[in-house]
C-alpha cells in the first residue's frame, strides 16, 4: 500500500484546501511582511555618493543616495516624509543584494 500523507490545511484568500505539501513547500522560508522603516539594497553595487546625515528630515522622493551597479547610477529615494535615523554605509563601499543601508522613521 503507497505511503499515505497527512492531508493539511491550505488556506487561499479565505477558502480552505485539504492538501498534501511536498517537502520543498514545508521547508520553504516564511514569507515577512517588509519592514518600510529599513532600506535595503535591491541590487549588489557600490555607494557612489550619499546625500543625507542621520536626524535629518526628508521629503517623500528626495534622493536618499546613489548606488552604482553594473555601470549604472541607481536613485535611491525616500519613499515617504521622515527622518534619518542610521546610516549603516559609507562612500565607495561595495555591498551585497539586501544590504541594510538605511534606517528611516515617518516625520
Amino acid at each position: 500500500m503507497e505511503d499515505q500523507k497527512e492531508l493539511k490545511n491550505l488556506i487561499i484568500q479565505g477558502a480552505v484546501y485539504k492538501t498534501t505539501y511536498t517537502k520543498k513547500f514545508e521547508n520553504r522560508e516564511n514569507y515577512e511582511t517588509p519592514n518600510e522603516n529599513l532600506i535595503y539594497s535591491f541590487i549588489p553595487g557600490t555607494i557612489v555618493d550619499i546625500f543625507v546625515k542621520t536626524n535629518q528630515k526628508v521629503k517623500e522622493g528626495e534622493t536618499l543616495l546613489l548606488l552604482e551597479a553594473m555601470k549604472m547610477e541607481n536613485q535611491v529615494r525616500m519613499p515617504f516624509d521622515g527622518v534619518i535615523v542610521k546610516i549603516h554605509i559609507k562612500k565607495d563601499e561595495i555591498i551585497p543584494k539586501r544590504h541594510l543601508m538605511l534606517e528611516i522613521k515617518p516625520a
